[in-house]
């Protein structure tokens, strides 16, 4: 399930995009934004696949260890606890998980060093030696191993970072996202669901999908206008002297005080501050600020806040 940040990062790249491509038609950009967003999902159904995989390399390599010539005792009577895991095992097995992974062609199978790196990560870790030493094995605790996998192992590794980033360069900004949302969607499995369980949608409503597509459109629809309210506020800087990054944030901004009624003004700015320091420069979440500022000073006086419920909150 994504955030309204997340949407808000998918909308700002995709009216960055348009504005480096201005031949490309409005609704070609509103399927690229639509598409990014639903990749959101496909990353994490990776994360989620991928566990199987390294489970699957493990069960391999424990049959390797025992055709050795001289194998040793715990070759011949390994620890099974993690290919017996039976969260992964659940994973392995669901219906809608198999069929995404089809439908979407993702596939670990020539792969094998990649997925043995990633299972010696695991292994080197001190919550995979404490949950090999505990002789018996329940459902709690295997969903707390594979939730710890997750938190500690995928969202640190370098090597899974850069293996993702390669096969989509966007993933870069979705990892987090998209790691949280495989995170959500272990937490709620039960011990004895069915195989065909969904899994957590990527929107938590249809009022998540109207926001993004409303920011990304009227922005655009009303594009003009907004400019006219930044240059208005420039006073001695010229606006092609302005990053075009903070230029567009701050036309999201308006777009979302003015044309948004249930979101709190303190809410907007917030995160169009937050979201300046992420992806412009040092200064940019004060200058943005600034005069954001000013021109809510403008709206106020206008009559042009036309704000209802949640959006009234100070």
């Amino acid at each position: 399930m994504v955030t309204r940040r997340f949407l808000r990062i998918k909308v700002l790249q995709a009216l960055y995009a348009e504005e480096k491509n201005r031949s490309e038609d409005f609704s070609t950009g509103e399927k690229k934004l639509d598409q990014a967003i639903q990749d959101c999902q496909l990353l994490s159904v990776h994360f989620l696949s991928l566990l199987p995989e390294i489970s699957r390399y493990r069960t391999l390599r424990l049959e390797e260890l025992k055709e050795k010539i001289t194998p040793t005792e715990e070759d011949l009577n390994p620890n099974t606890k993690f290919i017996d895991n039976h969260v992964i095992k659940q994973i392995e097995e669901n219906t809608k998980i198999k069929q995404f992974c089809v439908n979407n062609k993702i596939d670990w199978g020539d792969r094998y060093d990649f997925i043995a790196q990633m299972y010696y990560e695991i292994a080197n870790s001190e919550f995979y030696l404490n949950y090999l030493t505990v002789p018996e094995q329940n459902y709690k605790e295997d969903k707390e191993f594979v939730l710890n996998i997750l938190s500690n192992i995928f969202s640190e590794s370098e090597l899974l970072h850069w293996f993702l980033e390669e096969k989509n360069v966007h993933w870069f900004d979705d990892y987090n996202d998209a790691l949280l949302a495989a995170y959500k969607n272990i937490e709620k499995f039960k011990e004895n669901q069915p195989n065909n369980l969904p899994m957590i949608p990527l929107f938590k409503n249809e009022e998540e999908i109207v926001f993004y597509k409303d920011l990304f459109r009227k922005t655009l629809l009303y594009n003009a206008e907004y400019q006219k309210r930044i240059d208005e506020k420039l006073q001695h800087w010229e606006s092609e002297r302005i990053m075009e990054i903070d230029t567009i944030l701050m036309k999201m901004a308006i777009c979302e005080l003015t044309q948004f009624q249930t979101i709190p003004i303190k809410v907007t700015i917030n995160e169009y501050i937050e979201l300046a320091k992420l992806y412009s420069s040092r200064k940019s979440g004060v200058f943005i600020n600034g005069i954001l500022d000013s021109i809510i000073t403008d709206l106020k006086n206008e009559g042009a806040l036309d704000k209802m419920g949640r959006g009234l909150i100070n």
